[in-house]
């Protein structure tokens, strides 16, 4: 608690006010966070469409908005916004969860995604560098989605359609 009596409010995330009113999906990616042979860069740490939004009021400057997301750190997370995409099955559109959404949003910025040590000090100072750098490697010019075709370890012999 703060002299003034307010609960004291921590990870807090400035957002773009466009962002806050929207009801696009939030996909919070982890960087660098994955230790062992197998490891990927990037991975999905949240997806929700659900936000708490808090709003800092400025005398003469325009309002700050800010999300506040449990357990958020600038140094491995990086906080992206994706519309609703869909997919094919059967000819017919069905919407993609939010944790497909976010195995895509890995897939189009692994390239991007800043080589750290998985550790860190308690007391280091945030990096200079974002998590992720660069721009998306997929460029959508459509919000429909065609998802490759999986074969399972037991399905070798068969060809994708």
């Amino acid at each position: 608690m703060s002299i003034a009596g307010r609960k004291a409010i921590g990870n807090l995330v400035p957002v773009h006010p466009d962002n806050v009113r929207k009801q696009d999906w939030m996909v919070l990616l982890e960087a660098s966070t994955i230790v062992g042979s197998p490891r990927d860069r990037l991975r999905v740490a949240l997806t929700s469409r659900e936000r708490k939004v808090r709003r800092k009021f400025r005398l003469f400057s325009k309002t700050e908005y800010f999300l506040e997301i449990e357990g958020y750190d600038p140094r491995i997370h990086a906080l992206y916004f994706c519309p609703q995409l869909y997919k094919y099955d059967d000819d017919k559109l069905v919407p993609l969860e939010g944790e497909e959404i976010g195995r895509l949003m890995v897939q189009a910025l692994q390239g991007g995604a800043s080589e750290r040590r998985p550790w860190y000090e308690p007391l280091d100072q945030l990096p200079d560098d974002p998590v992720v750098t660069g721009a998306v490697q997929v460029e959508l010019d459509s919000v429909v989605v065609n998802m490759p075709a999986r074969m399972s370890p037991g399905n070798k012999s068969k060809t994708p359609a």
